[in-house]
């Protein structure tokens, strides 16, 4: 591998988790001034719209088949829809980030699970032990922002959902997507999206926007940054690598909106959260190192 290769594969993740992380603040800037899902249509919407401008000025290729078509929208509705349809919904509903963002830690616990089973991929004891390390970790670093509210069942149940997309999302698109456009495939999983918080705003929210310059810079970051930018960024990860290697970077991007919160918001950050990110790193270093040297053993060994 060229040296100019080992530097992408390392900005790749690092990039993606920077602008997933602090998507979690510009989401916070954005729902103090509109409804979550008005927020999610038009966020869609507008992705969808610059996505089709790359498409028509680059000419990329549609999916040249109806199954191809049918298994992106699958992946689609399920990693972008129906996770940010559940994020911005539990949110919305009195679960505090922090929790949410716990939940959703366990994202790449799932993912390896069934990666060995549905992918075939090696995933060992010292990797579970990677995962179990990461997750002690992430705890530490939203632990001290919990909020012991759980008079809102809905609320957790809505995080769960979203958990469950993710995973599931990140899977299918592994399977049936690596060969998938970045842009008309996004547009396409975008669309989906779009249609798919539409017709829940329309039949089970009362719309409220007050339009102010915040709501605009929110809306257009989690547009172009997080719905285009990140999650082509996701798509190439998983596309290049194992589903469950790249699924342990999802521990860091709590970690991330947590150093983003302490800068912009002034959020509180104590010695527990400083603790839990460095067991974080940890973790997630370990689960590479494992992966890695799973790699040379099988090439070693041809």
């Amino acid at each position: 591998m060229s040296v100019i290769s080992k530097n992408i594969s390392f900005l790749l993740p690092f990039l993606f988790i920077i602008i997933y992380g602090s998507g979690f603040v510009a989401t916070k800037y954005g729902l103090e001034h509109i409804t979550p899902l008005s927020f999610l249509v038009i966020r869609f919407l507008l992705a969808f719209i610059f996505l089709l401008l790359i498409t028509k000025i680059l000419k990329s290729p549609w999916p040249s088949t109806v199954k191809e078509l049918f298994h992106i929208c699958i992946a689609g509705s399920l990693t972008v829809g129906i996770f940010s349809i559940g994020v911005f919904l539990s949110i919305n509903l009195g679960v505090s980030p922090s929790l949410s963002a716990l939940i959703i830690a366990l994202q790449p616990i799932i993912v390896a699970i069934f990666a060995s089973k549905l992918l075939g991929e090696i995933v060992d004891i010292k990797h579970w032990y990677g995962l179990i390390i990461s997750f002690i970790g992430v705890f530490f670093v939203v632990f001290t922002k919990f909020e012991f509210i759980f008079d809102d069942i809905l609320g957790i149940i809505m995080s769960v959902f979203a958990l469950l997309g993710l995973s599931f999302g990140s899977i299918y698109q592994k399977r049936y997507c690596t060969n998938m456009n970045l842009f008309t495939g996004g547009a396409i999983q975008t669309f989906i999206s779009f249609l798919l918080s539409l017709i829940l705003m329309i039949f089970f929210e009362d719309v409220e926007i007050t339009l102010n310059v915040n709501l605009v810079y929110s809306v257009l970051y989690m547009s172009i940054g997080v719905s285009i930018t990140a999650l082509s960024l996701l798509y190439i990860m998983i596309k290049n690598g194992e589903v469950s290697k790249v699924s342990s970077i999802f521990y860091l991007i709590p970690v991330c909106a947590a150093v983003l919160s302490y800068f912009i918001f002034d959020d509180a950050f104590d010695l527990i959260e400083l603790i839990g990110i460095m067991i974080v790193v940890l973790g997630v270093s370990f689960i590479n190192n494992i992966q890695k040297k799973i790699k040379f053993d099988i090439l070693a060994r041809r």
